[in-house]
């Protein structure tokens, strides 16, 4: 065999070989697959067989991309039960057209009930924006959080600056992005023809493990000015 059938014939081997566990870094995430495999078998021997064909979520979790911050687990439930998107600092943006198709096809599509924007203390996005944190190409998207800032700034500064001016510019800006997406042709549209769907407003506790309601939850357009309303009147008298 000439040297260069051979350098080929090696190449083929590489290709239709896997990568030797020992000089693989991700070999200890496919051991955690198979036990997580096999215990959902145990478990269920139909299980993924029920997940194959057709998901029917009733939940669309809008979150930061936080990895400390899993959807499914929080709220206790498997997989195929909660739609998810994920950004930093749960901006929902009405030119984003990454977060608009998924609320698009979470709305008109999966036909979920709910629709969650969820915080989370310590967000580091938030913290950014407030503490005035250069991060690079990020910062353009934090902007979206110095605009809340900015609409909000009275209210702020009645908290010390610090920890309790980030807990709370965390839930305003949850608030804010619950409101935008009631703002969106596909939520308005939803509810013009009367299906059933409500925007919540919710944070979550890194620290403690549990989710708050902000007082958020909407599920009509006529609903949102009263709601928003109580929801800015509840944080100014925490």
């Amino acid at each position: 065999m000439s040297r260069k059938l051979e350098k080929g014939h090696k190449v083929m081997q590489d290709i239709n070989h896997p990568m030797h566990e020992q000089s693989n870094p991700l070999h200890h995430l496919f051991d955690n697959n198979k036990a997580w495999v096999a215990r959902m078998l145990a478990e269920n021997p139909n299980y993924f067989l029920s997940l194959k064909d057709q998901q029917t979520p009733e939940y669309l979790w809008i979150g930061c991309s936080d990895s400390r911050v899993p959807a499914n687990q929080i709220i206790g439930l498997p997989p195929g039960e909660v739609f998810v998107h994920r950004n930093i600092a749960n901006v929902i943006v009405h030119s984003d057209l990454n977060c608009l198709s998924v609320i698009q096809f979470a709305v008109d599509l999966l036909k979920v009930k709910h629709i969650m924007v969820v915080g989370h203390y310590g967000c580091s996005g938030v913290g950014a924006a407030l503490f005035e944190r250069r991060v690079g190409l990020a910062d353009n998207w934090l902007r979206h959080i110095l605009d809340v800032q900015d609409k909000h700034r009275a209210l702020l500064e009645q908290k010390p600056a610090g920890e309790e001016r980030h807990r709370l510019l965390i839930e305003l800006n949850a608030i804010e992005q619950a409101v935008n997406v009631c703002g969106t042709t596909v939520v308005q549209d939803a509810w013009a023809r009367g299906q059933s769907l409500m925007v919540h407003a919710l944070v979550y506790g890194v620290h403690d493990g549990r989710l708050r309601d902000l007082g958020m939850a909407v599920s009509e357009p006529d609903a949102l000015t009263a709601t928003y309303a109580r929801c800015l009147e509840g944080l100014v008298s925490k």
